[in-house]
């Protein structure tokens, strides 16, 4: 008799789990961002995030912890229970880390789960208005003149947009002098105040800024022209051949994060970023969706490790 109502105990509760599991989601769903509001990533994240949540009928709500070359976030995550209910943006700074820092709380790779790549993009070559610079030769004449006065902010220690400065500089001979700050909101800020003379900023973040003229982009730093600026050459084609810097931004969720969990996310993220309303958004960053599968993002974050590792490696670039 007893074995008879354990086992009926067992069903009548058991029911519920997996009706729950069944649900997923049930509550709102953290997207942690690593990197103060208003930068590239921060932007991209919000607007996927608006739609999943629509898409999943639960709100997802972005969560800002800026800080530590955005490993403070991160960190965050990678000790979140992996539950679907605690998700992370990263961008370029998360491949960076792992070779530039010299300890990283966490393991890129092993204390978490791709889940899909959102999209893909590239940064201006940015300057104040009042930097008397128009091309990035006159830029290199500047700084040669100039060696060790101009200042060039960046999202951080350590991040994407610091190592493009680093490169920079390297191939042109240049010296400036590096800024972090907690992100590319406060990054753009600063410059558009006047405190620094450029930052080579996600098109996402200052896109708007741009074309309004507030900023002058003298050139993006991938290996194309911008389709919604076509008169903006590369970096590589304004006299500086070999410097090719893009960005990214990819999705993760804690290690051990059920596996049919992150295949509802992956696949709902894929319809969303080729939705009509975000691709419009996405045409106005500058940036192109992507939406892959978690293999693939997974590969590509590893091939992006490797390649900033030769990078930092090859400049010898240290968190300042």
């Amino acid at each position: 008799m007893a074995a008879v109502l354990g086992a009926m105990m067992l069903f009548v509760l058991g029911e519920p789990v997996c009706a729950a599991e069944r649900a997923y989601p049930v509550r709102t769903i953290r997207m942690v961002v690593p990197f103060a509001a208003g930068g590239g990533t921060d932007v991209t994240a919000r607007i996927v995030s608006l739609r999943l949540g629509e898409s999943l009928g639960v709100p997802v709500v972005v969560d800002n912890r800026a800080g530590g070359g955005a490993m403070i976030g991160t960190e965050t995550v990678a000790r979140a229970a992996p539950d679907g209910y605690t998700l992370i943006t990263v961008a370029s700074e998360h491949a960076i880390n792992p070779s530039l820092q010299a300890k990283v709380p966490y393991d890129a790779i092993r204390d978490f789960t791709s889940i899909s790549q959102l999209v893909t993009g590239q940064y201006f070559v940015t300057l104040h208005p009042a930097v008397p610079a128009r091309t990035v030769r006159e830029l290199i004449a500047l700084g040669k003149r100039r060696p060790g006065e101009i200042t060039y902010g960046s999202t951080g220690n350590g991040s994407a947009t610091h190592l493009a400065g680093v490169l920079f500089q390297l191939l042109s001979g240049t010296q400036f002098i590096h800024v972090p700050y907690k992100g590319g909101g406060p990054a753009s800020a600063a410059l558009m105040g006047g405190e620094i003379a450029l930052v080579f900023n996600a098109t996402s973040t200052v896109m708007p800024h741009v074309k309004s003229g507030a900023l002058r982009a003298v050139a993006v730093t991938g290996p194309k022209r911008l389709r919604q600026l076509p008169d903006i050459p590369t970096v590589a084609e304004s006299g500086l051949p070999g410097f090719e810097v893009t960005g990214w931004y990819i999705v993760l969720a804690p290690s051990g994060t059920p596996r049919e969990i992150i295949e509802r996310l992956s696949g709902e993220i894929a319809r969303v970023v080729r939705h009509p309303a975000v691709l419009e958004r996405f045409g106005a960053l500058g940036t192109e969706p992507v939406g892959n599968t978690p293999e693939q993002a997974a590969i590509f974050l590893r091939k992006e490790i490797e390649k900033w590792a030769s990078v930092v490696k090859a400049s010898g670039a240290r968190p300042d």
